[in-house]
């Protein structure tokens, strides 16, 4: 199926390491603006979680795209991302359902898994984000799940009953 990254955000302690290693090596310059992956904020809870392409099955960044700039690869399984096509018409940013994909300079911008090597990956010291195979990825977020659900269930227990 091919690899791809999973978030989990309760290691996360919104150091920022991941945006400022992004954006290192895809700009030069440490520049939250310019990074791939963006901590967001939830002010409410008080709660960042970190957010990136997530190579979706179904692209629907690259559905609309009038000039095929984003394209599903059906080898890796990554939605490729190709900048001399973009024309900036931003429609790829309206239909990502995830908020993934920003414009910068007139392009779309996308995380393109540093070629296989994520760098957000290697500079989480929480290994909050972690990149392997799909379904072995799958299979963690599930038991992550089912351990949120036992504490949550747990948590408003009763004794007694």
């Amino acid at each position: 199926m091919g690899k791809g990254l999973l978030i989990d955000a309760s290691k996360c302690t919104s150091c920022l390491a991941c945006e400022a290693a992004c954006s290192l090596v895809k700009e030069g310059e440490i520049s939250r603006d310019k990074s791939r992956i963006h901590m967001q904020l939830f002010p409410e809870a008080y709660f960042y979680y970190p957010l990136v392409c997530a190579q979706c099955e179904t692209a629907y960044c690259a559905l609309p795209c009038p000039t095929r700039a984003l394209v599903k690869n059906h080898t890796t399984g990554w939605v490729d991302f190709y900048s001399e096509r973009c024309i900036g018409c931003q429609m790829c940013v309206v239909s990502c359902p995830f908020g993934a994909i920003t414009v910068r300079a007139g392009k779309a911008v996308k995380c393109d898994l540093c070629g296989g090597d994520p760098t957000c990956v290697k500079f989480c010291e929480t290994k909050a984000i972690r990149y392997g195979e799909i379904e072995e990825l799958a299979e963690d977020k599930r038991l992550l799940t089912a351990l949120r659900f036992k504490e949550a269930s747990l948590a408003g227990a009763t004794p007694g009953r």
